[in-house]
């Protein structure tokens, strides 16, 4: 190998190594396997968003009323603190169908990460529905209307099949 292909690829390597996923992030990738509905939850306890979403009562809420369904609660930019005391506040912590994790990473700077499990992360708080290793519905930028997200809970059981519909003409 040339020296000047062997410069050119030392950074490339380097910059594939420092993303490498967290335990955090492997976790998840491994739960959104599942055929099993997953929610993933991506947020922080000092994010006025997500205090929000839990001072209404709407995790507690979902998380009970849906004993079937996965939540994943991940903190990010929280330099590696999983938020758990606050979920226990909400009773959401010590619930069957929930697992919390931390990623590792800062809150600021160029460590900050900027993608989780494959896809952007630029907002907090970031909900996105699993079903057998699909993207069923993601919810970027901001604050979950609870009954909004129960109505995605259900549309993804369902098959989403429309054989014998009728076709648009053409």
């Amino acid at each position: 190998m040339s020296f000047l292909r062997f410069l050119i690829l030392v950074p490339v390597l380097a910059s594939a190594s420092l993303r490498a996923e967290s335990p955090a992030e492997q976790n998840v990738l491994d739960a959104i396997k599942s055929p099993d509905l997953t929610v993933i939850h991506l947020w922080a306890p000092w994010c006025s968003n997500c205090q929000a979403e839990l001072k209404n009562g709407g995790w507690t809420k979902v998380v009970k009323e849906n004993p079937n369904v996965k939540f994943y609660f991940v903190s990010v930019w929280n330099d590696g603190q999983d938020g758990r005391s606050m979920l226990k506040k909400f009773n959401i912590a010590d619930q069957p169908n929930v697992t919390i994790f931390a990623d590792p990473g800062p809150r600021r700077g160029e460590n900050k990460i900027r993608q989780f499990a494959g896809l952007q992360l630029s907002w907090i708080p970031t909900t996105r529905i699993y079903k057998d290793g699909d993207l069923r519905y993601a919810l970027n930028y901001g604050e979950v209307r609870f009954p909004v997200l129960q109505q995605f809970l259900e549309d993804s059981q369902s098959e989403w099949s429309h054989k014998g519909e009728p076709k648009l003409e053409e």
